[in-house]
C-alpha cells in the first residue's frame, strides 16, 4: 500500500494545508483586515507579514440541530405596545442583561476578534494576487527562461516513449517490398524451368529470412525546444514634488508607487521601472531617490510628460515592451501647463501605451483642480483617473486601476 508522508518544515502547531484552506475560505476577510492594518504602517513596513484580526461572527458556520418533531399547538400571549407593522427598535447596549459577553466600554457593543498570524508570502498573496497590468502582450522573444516543445517531424534515434509505430511500420514494409522484388522475380524464372529443386529452395528460404521490422526502420517523433515569448513591459512612475505637495501629499503618493512597485516585482518578471520627480523641472532618478530625498520648487507637468517621451525614443520602443504609466500629482497647475500636458499625453504618449493611470491627491474630495479638469477631457480606453485622500484610500484606489479582467 502507498504512504504518503509530509515532511514539509510546518511551524510547531501548524499544519500547511489547514492554513492554505482557512486562507482560500476566509480570503474576503483576511484582504479587508490586511487592508485596514496598511493603512496605519510605515512604507518600510509595508510588505512585512503580521497578525490580522478577523470578528468571529464572520468566521461562524451553520450548524444542524435536532428540533422537536410532530405537530404542535402555541397560544402566543398579545401585547399593549405594538400593532401588526410596527418596527421595533433594538435594546440599548451594555445594558444589564443576562448575556455572558462583555462590551467595550459604556454604550459600546464588544465584539471578539480571531486572531491569524500572515506570512510574507500569505501577505504579499493577498494583496496583489487578483491584480495585473492591463492588456499586457507577449511581444518579446528575449532571455526567455520558458520554453515550449515542436513537433519536428521524424529521427532514426529516441527514447521509446517517442516511437512512432505508424512510421516505423511504413518503413519497414518499404524496406521488405525494396528486397522482395528482385527476389521473387527470380523465383518466377526459377519456377518457369530453368532452376533446380534445391535452387527453389534456397531461394524461397532467402526470402523469408527479410526481417519484419528491423532497426533501421525505427523512427521517434523528433521534438525542437523553442523559448516562448515573454511580457516585457516598463512603468513609467511621475510623482510631483512641487512646493504644493505636503508632506501629507507626498506620503500618500509615495505609498501609492510603493504598493505599486511591491505588485510589479511580485507578479512580473520582466517589468522596468523608470522614476520621474518633477517640480518645475523633471529628473529620473533611481529608486532611493525617487522615494526619500526631498525636493521642492514650482509646478511644471509639461516637464515629466517630455522626459517621459524622450526616454521612450531612445530607450524604449512600443514593438517591443508594453508601455505603463502612472501619475501622481496634487493637480495644482498653472497657466497653459494643464491643457497642454493633457494635450501632450493624449497625442504623443497614449498612443504608445497600454495602460496610463493618474491619481490626484487633491485638498479636498469636492474642489476639481486645473489638471484634473484638463485630463477629464481625455477620452481614451487606456487613461483611468482616481482620487486619494487618506491613507485608507491607497489600496482600494490600486485595486480599482489594476483589477484583473474577469472577462
Amino acid at each position: 500500500m502507498s504512504m504518503i508522508i509530509d515532511r514539509r518544515l510546518n511551524d510547531r502547531n501548524k499544519n500547511a494545508s489547514n492554513r492554505q484552506r482557512f486562507i482560500r475560505r476566509y480570503k474576503a476577510q483576511l484582504r479587508k483586515s490586511v487592508a485596514d492594518i496598511v493603512a496605519d504602517r510605515s512604507i518600510t513596513d509595508m510588505s512585512r507579514g503580521g497578525e490580522v484580526g478577523i470578528p468571529v461572527k464572520d468566521i461562524s458556520e451553520p450548524k444542524f440541530r435536532i428540533g422537536r418533531g410532530g405537530d404542535r399547538e402555541m397560544v402566543h400571549p398579545g401585547n399593549k405596545e405594538f400593532t401588526t407593522g410596527d418596527k421595533i427598535a433594538k435594546p440599548p447596549s451594555g445594558g444589564a442583561g443576562g448575556g455572558s459577553g462583555s462590551g467595550e466600554g459604556q454604550g459600546e457593543e464588544g465584539q471578539d476578534n480571531f486572531m491569524f498570524t500572515l506570512s510574507k508570502e500569505e501577505f504579499m498573496s493577498l494583496f496583489f494576487d487578483d491584480l495585473e497590468l492591463p492588456r499586457l502582450a507577449r511581444n518579446v522573444l528575449g532571455d526567455s527562461k520558458q520554453f515550449t516543445y515542436r513537433r519536428a517531424g521524424y529521427t532514426p534515434s529516441g527514447v521509446p516513449a517517442n516511437l512512432s509505430v505508424p512510421r516505423s511500420l511504413q518503413n519497414a514494409m518499404a524496406r521488405r517490398i525494396a528486397l522482395r522484388a528482385p527476389l521473387y522475380r527470380e523465383l518466377e524464372e526459377l519456377k518457369a524451368g530453368a532452376g533446380t529443386a534445391e535452387e527453389i529452395e534456397a531461394l524461397e528460404k532467402r526470402i523469408e529470412r527479410i526481417p519484419f521490422l528491423d532497426e533501421y526502420d525505427l523512427r521517434f517523433r523528433h521534438r525542437v525546444k523553442e523559448p516562448k515569448p515573454i511580457s516585457r513591459a516598463v512603468m513609467f512612475c511621475l510623482m510631483d514634488v512641487s512646493a504644493s505637495m505636503s508632506e501629507q501629499k507626498k506620503d500618500l503618493a509615495k505609498r501609492f508607487f510603493t504598493l505599486l512597485y511591491l505588485f510589479l516585482s511580485r507578479k512580473y518578471e520582466h517589468v522596468e521601472l523608470v522614476f520621474i520627480r518633477h517640480t518645475s523641472d523633471a529628473q529620473e532618478v533611481d529608486e532611493h531617490a525617487f522615494f526619500h530625498d526631498p525636493q521642492t520648487g514650482g509646478t511644471v507637468v509639461m516637464s515629466a510628460l517630455n522626459l517621459m517621451m524622450e526616454i521612450l525614443e531612445e530607450r524604449y520602443s512600443p514593438n517591443q515592451w508594453n508601455i505603463y504609466g502612472a501619475q501622481v500629482s496634487d493637480g495644482d497647475a498653472f497657466g497653459s501647463d494643464p491643457q497642454r500636458s493633457a494635450m501632450r499625453l493624449s497625442k504623443d504618449i497614449l498612443p504608445l501605451c497600454r495602460y496610463f493611470a493618474y491619481v490626484e491627491v487633491p485638498d479636498s474630495a469636492s474642489s476639481i483642480t486645473p489638471l484634473a479638469g484638463a485630463y477629464s477631457q481625455i477620452r481614451d480606453s487606456v487613461f483611468a483617473m482616481s482620487t486619494v485622500m487618506d491613507r485608507s484610500d491607497v489600496y482600494p484606489v490600486l485595486r480599482e486601476l489594476f483589477q484583473r479582467d474577469v472577462a
